[in-house]
């Protein structure tokens, strides 16, 4: 897979929270993730970045090379990370009820599995139509699915950012787990809802759409996001099968 992928603190924001990362284990196996932080004074980026290099670091270690094995570390491992976030929280005052959403992707040749716990998103756009893959853990997206609340009241709603599930904050830490089949064309977006609060998914398709280039496409979407105003931190990585020739970086 080739990827892309960056971080903005956005037009409002004093600090960024976000965290993205880029790995492989020692059977070439890869894995994406990004992670938006939240809670505490300065919580948040603690979080975040401790979710996405723990992980990451201890991918690297791993020797395994099955989606199923895969599946497992993983639900294993976020699982030992939320233990880890909660025990600093509790040491440091001004962490207390920090915690983090994940959405991360380990791609095993033809397949991949698309994991979040919270409101940052996974989509595919696959024969240029942009899909959302991923539930958001949130209270407005509970309104939505009971009927209570319109989609484009939903767009809009005084509680759109209250997550009703993290990495960290509660004991409780579980995933969505989805296994997708990769086709060739396939483009896969992983995100912080800096990006989707800001922009339609018909502007994101767009510019995902277009000829420029992985990292172009990321620099478009992070400027028309912060263009709508950039009320928070945006992250977005996006990945793709390499073509013939290109070298996948290690």
């Amino acid at each position: 897979m080739i990827f892309a992928y960056q971080s903005d603190i956005g037009k409002i924001r004093k600090r960024n929270e976000d965290y993205v990362g880029v790995f492989q284990n020692k059977q070439e196996i890869q894995f994406a993730v990004v992670a938006d932080g939240l809670g505490g004074h300065k919580g948040g980026d603690v979080a975040s970045e401790m979710a996405v290099s723990h992980l990451g670091f201890r991918f690297e270690e791993t020797t395994f090379s099955t989606l199923q094995e895969g599946a497992r570390w993983l639900v294993e491992e976020v699982n030992r990370e939320n233990t880890l976030i909660l025990e600093r929280a509790q040491q440091y005052e001004d962490l207390n009820g920090m915690g983090t959403t994940l959405v991360c992707a380990l791609f095993f040749g033809t397949e991949f599995l698309l994991a979040n716990i919270g409101d940052s998103r996974g989509y595919l756009l696959r024969k240029n139509e942009l899909i959302q893959v991923t539930e958001d853990h949130s209270l407005v997206n509970e309104l939505l699915k009971r009927g209570q609340i319109s989609s484009e009241e939903a767009k809009h709603h005084p509680q759109k950012n209250i997550v009703t599930r993290t990495l960290g904050v509660s004991g409780n830490a579980t995933l969505d787990e989805k296994v997708i089949e990769l086709q060739s064309t396939d483009m896969l977006l992983l995100c912080t809802d800096g990006l989707t609060n800001m922009l339609e998914d018909a502007e994101i398709e767009k510019v995902l759409q277009s000829d420029a280039q992985l990292d172009e496409k990321c620099q478009l979407l992070i400027a028309q996001a912060n263009k709508a105003g950039g009320s928070d931190n945006i992250t977005l990585l996006l990945a793709r099968a390499a073509t013939h020739g290109e070298v996948k970086p290690r």
